[in-house]
């Protein structure tokens, strides 16, 4: 690496620890959770890419979002919570939060994915985020990371609170609906899969008393689903 590539690095992770608000101990840390799988592969082969990060951090959203939704509403049932979480900590979510911190600007990708809008791609922004969530964790402890995910989601939480964001069921609203005139056959199948299996993309299709209606695309097969569902409602 150049020296002028080096000033470059440590303004860039100066940048990035001002969005969110937590200066690190150990920016290797910090520069692992932006580096992509991508950039390791053309550049640095038996590198650390952000993958592990993003597992660590991914387990710290679901528990910090989870323990201030239970503080909020603390006459609700579990199946309201997980609903609720579930919207505040999904792809489009992470990803939303990831492009108001302009998280992609200071990703390394290869020169292929970054070619190819990877610096605005969903999965790589939410990926990257629960990435430096986790080296926040490793670098500072729980109630840093916790505060700093708070910090980032408090204008979230508070349209949670007054009912701006609602958890959306579309399955079981779905199921509801068809099923009011009797027994109606609801499947959902699985109709193609691309992507590594770190990073798949699952294609659902929606069939109705054996006649395929609407289609749904999601990171996992639940979420694909409830595409497919939400389309069907769409579509009635």
């Amino acid at each position: 690496m150049s020296i002028g590539e080096t000033v470059n690095l440590v303004n860039n992770i100066e940048e990035l620890e001002k969005r969110i608000d937590y200066r690190f101990e150990n920016k290797t840390i910090l520069e692992t959770a932006i580096t992509h799988s991508s950039y390791i592969k053309e550049h640095c082969k038996g590198g650390k890419s952000n993958e592990r990060l993003e597992f660590l951090g991914d387990a710290f959203f679901d528990a910090i979002i989870g323990e201030e939704l239970f503080s909020v509403f603390t006459d609700k049932e579990e199946g309201f919570l997980s609903q609720l979480r579930a919207v505040l900590v999904c792809e489009d979510s992470l990803a939303k939060a990831a492009t108001r911190l302009e998280i992609g600007e200071f990703l390394k990708l290869g020169k292929g994915e970054a070619k190819n809008g990877g610096r605005h791609r969903k999965s790589i922004l939410a990926d990257a985020l629960e990435a430096i969530m986790g080296a926040v964790y490793l670098d500072g402890g729980f109630e840093e990371v916790k505060r700093v995910v708070l910090g980032i989601f408090a204008d979230d939480v508070r349209d949670v609170e007054i009912g701006k964001i609602t958890s959306e069921d579309y399955k079981t609203n779905l199921q509801e609906i068809l099923q009011k005139n009797g027994n109606i056959d609801i499947k959902y199948e699985v109709i193609k899969q691309e992507g590594p299996d770190h990073d798949k993309t699952f294609t659902v299709r929606l069939f109705i008393n054996g006649e395929p209606e609407t289609t749904g695309v999601g990171k996992s097969k639940k979420k694909a689903e409830q595409k497919a569902a939400k389309h069907m409602m769409e579509k009635l």
